[in-house]
């Protein structure tokens, strides 16, 4: 019997789908068992890349975010899939994929890891709420404009502040704060890019001490701070968690991952129906801006068993086992998942999920980010457990930076 060991993050929508593939799988291959290892995000770095799970031949497979990638790739963790492709190919790889979804994956000539679960970021919201006639009436006397889904930021405080009603449970908004490496990296890239600002200057170097930066966080440590307006639990919540809190109809709208809008659709949700999505607002002037991370499953470069690695990635790479996973709340990778017309009836918010990945920008890569996303993740738990200064805090992740030398080139 030789196994396939695959590990990833222990969020129920993974496992279920994973499981299922695995299931099928193994039905069409006797004599092969794979194994799901199921870990919280930190371990899932940890054993995969820290400790060199991939490396050493712990796992056969990993389900990786695309922000370790090229930590991956540097440290000889990943397997380069481009020689895979060239002798036993994928169909239709990459064209049958939006570029934004290839284009991450590759580095110099070598090939990463494929796709599996897409975001992108965008702003997902009530539309019950928004066409509710009263408070349609209400927010038009008090702001001279319609309820919608908002364009600026000014208009999304606006927007969340009236909406909130935390004595009913209902809060205008929530942010995924809590300090994990990830969404408070993503948050902050959004607040400065949607303003006009860059994380990195020419020489890909982070630059903090930017007025772009600045009222970025002036305005996140705000908001976040509110209880009358935001979800007061955001500072401990997680992406999904914070999803959690939407589709339990605690929050008018937030800015998340696509796939929150498309779990909401779901049979039994109460929120079928009353979910849509729309672009991330932006400062007056400024072009709505995504951002686009997403999962990925890579080979392990030590893995005893990369045939079979190399047929289960091929397996799951088809056009209706991606299709499949939509099921269970696993957002499809494929340009022919996005177009189906029955996903797209049975789940609306899949028809503008292309559009929304159009607009979408990618992360700095490089083998730093960890360290990178670890000082973002420092700025945003001074800036919401302090009364510093926000100049002041950025000025202090700038040393840190620079004393690190951290740097994507």
């Amino acid at each position: 019997m030789n196994t396939l060991r695959i590990v990833l993050r222990n969020y129920k929508d993974f496992e279920d789908a994973l499981a299922e593939e695995a299931r099928l799988f193994e039905e069409v291959h006797p004599g092969i068992r794979v194994e799901l290892i199921s870990v919280d995000i930190h371990e899932l770095y940890r054993l995969a890349l820290t400790e060199g799970g991939l490396r050493r031949g712990r796992f056969e497979i990993a389900l990786l975010v695309t922000d370790w990638l090229a930590e991956g790739i540097a440290t000889g963790a990943l397997e380069d899939l481009q020689p895979w492709q060239n002798r036993i190919p994928i169909p239709d790889w990459p064209q049958g994929w939006a570029r934004l979804l290839v284009c991450p994956l590759i580095f110099g000539q070598k090939l990463s890891s494929l796709p599996w679960h897409d975001g992108p970021e965008c702003l997902v919201y009530r539309t019950d709420l928004f066409a509710d006639p009263g408070r349609q009436t209400d927010h038009r006397a008090e702001f001279g404009r319609e309820l919608a889904p908002p364009v600026t930021w000014q208009q999304f405080e606006e927007t969340a502040r009236f909406l909130a009603d935390p004595a009913a449970g209902l809060y205008g908004t929530v942010f995924a704060a809590f300090p994990d490496g990830h969404n408070t990296l993503y948050d902050f890239a959004l607040q400065v890019w949607s303003r006009g600002g860059e994380l990195l200057d020419a020489a890909g170097k982070p630059q903090f001490r930017t007025p772009e930066a600045i009222v970025a966080l002036d305005f996140y440590r705000r908001i976040v701070s509110d209880p009358s307006v935001c979800h007061p639990a955001s500072p401990q919540l997680d992406s999904t968690q914070s999803g959690d809190r939407f589709l339990a109809g605690e929050v008018a709208m937030m800015v998340n991952w696509f796939g929150f809008a498309a779990r909401a659709d779901r049979e039994g949700s109460p929120l079928a129906g009353k979910v849509a999505i729309a672009p991330i607002p932006s400062q007056d002037g400024h072009t709505s801006i995504s951002l686009s991370v997403f999962w990925a499953l890579a080979m392990g470069s030590g893995s005893s068993e990369k045939e079979i690695a190399w047929n289960f990635l091929r397996f799951i790479a088809r056009p209706e086992r991606d299709l499949g996973i939509t099921r269970h709340g696993t957002v499809g990778v494929r340009l022919s998942t996005w177009r189906d017309a029955a996903l797209q009836a049975r789940i609306p918010a899949y028809s503008k999920i292309e559009s929304i990945s159009l607009g979408a920008r990618q992360l700095p890569a490089g083998p730093q980010m960890a360290a990178f996303a670890g000082v973002i993740d420092g700025v945003i738990i001074r800036a919401l457990t302090t009364t510093d200064a926000t100049l002041a805090i950025l000025e202090a992740a700038q040393f840190e930076i620079e004393c690190k030398g951290i740097g994507f080139s």
